[in-house]
């Protein structure tokens, strides 16, 4: 399984960028898609996942308030819309998909937040 991160990049505060991931491989049927992402200095953390049944679990309100999580199964992507950027929100992106009983993750897009 190969999982392809795009979309990432430098936005001013307020602003929005949209990232994509697409997996590759011998994949029969995708549980789980999500994002997670890893500020300097801190753990990686759940951003937001969906299911195939199309269930959604964000990581907070705020996350909930500005994110939008979704996938197209049959493309087998996931995408993260991110409006009103903050500051805060910088960090490496990484895709994650679950199949079956494993995870798999991507390489990892840098969002990059300026004030």
């Amino acid at each position: 399984v190969q999982l392809q991160a795009s979309g990432g990049g430098l936005v001013q505060a307020g602003g929005s960028l949209r990232l994509s991931c697409t997996a590759s491989g011998r994949i029969f049927n995708i549980n789980v898609m999500g994002w997670y992402r890893q500020a300097p200095g801190k753990q990686r953390e759940l951003v937001a996942e969906t299911t195939a049944f199309g269930n959604t679990n964000y990581a907070n309100s705020d996350v909930k308030g500005r994110f939008t999580i979704s996938r197209n199964s049959a493309k087998k992507e996931v995408y993260l819309q991110m409006n009103s950027l903050k500051v805060e929100d910088t960090a490496v992106y990484y895709c994650n998909v679950g199949i079956g009983g494993t995870r798999w993750w991507g390489q990892g897009t840098q969002v990059t937040v300026s004030s």
